[in-house]
């Protein structure tokens, strides 16, 4: 079970190029004395700023297990995160702009539920049909919408799957978003409890309000 990260390495030649300074000042110059060791060290400093600058980090994508401590749940992630990574796909396929924003939310809202089911896997049943129905669904029709763009295709058949797709795209976001905020509505009940219940130790000790207020004070 696994997943994608991006990982940037620093490049290497920087240190080289600063390397073969020293060896060039070893070979011209008298490293025993101490003006060439400075000069040595100086421009072997500049040389390694510039080549840092000029050799930008090399980003490679690292597969990332995801090691929640349950197998149905791993499963359940990774197969989200390759229909995300479909949708990126598309987004980048599809030039419409209306539909790509719609792709775009779409997306954004499958990462925040693979970020909370990731960090709370108990929650992977919630998502169960978002995951084998849902957004596989949502794929497969943004990439007949993407082949029908791709191949020029036109008639009445292919007109109609665009504009049924371009008007339901904006639905189809909003109902990923809405199963993301789905997943934050026992912790919306736990956090009002614990709120009623705080507050009613405070008001019982006389702690909120003009209870507190009218309570002499130390000085």
């Amino acid at each position: 079970m696994s997943r994608w990260v991006e990982k940037r390495t620093r490049s290497v030649l920087p240190a080289y190029f600063a390397g073969a300074v020293w060896l060039v000042a070893g070979l011209a110059l008298p490293l025993y004395s101490l003006w060439a060791l400075a000069v040595t060290a100086v421009v072997s400093a500049a040389v390694w700023l510039i080549a840092r600058r000029l050799c930008p980090a090399r980003v490679t994508r690292v597969e990332m297990p995801f090691m929640t401590g349950r197998e149905d749940a791993d499963a359940m992630l990774e197969s989200v995160q390759q229909k995300l990574a479909d949708l990126r796909r598309l987004d980048e396929a599809i030039p419409d702009t209306a539909l790509s924003a719609a792709i775009q939310r779409m997306e954004k809202a499958g990462r925040g539920i693979l970020a909370e089911v990731e960090a709370h896997p108990e929650k992977a049943p919630q998502i169960r049909r978002f995951a084998n129905y849902y957004l596989p669904d949502a794929v497969r029709i943004l990439e007949l919408y993407a082949r029908l763009e791709g191949q020029a295709v036109q008639g009445g058949n292919a007109a109609s799957v665009r504009r049924e797709v371009e008007t339901n795209a904006a639905s189809i976001a909003t109902a990923f978003e809405n199963q993301l905020d789905s997943l934050f509505a026992a912790d919306a009940l736990d956090l009002s409890a614990d709120l009623e219940v705080l507050n009613g130790m405070l008001r019982g000790q006389g702690l909120t309000g003009s209870e507190f207020d009218s309570q002499p004070r130390n000085p």
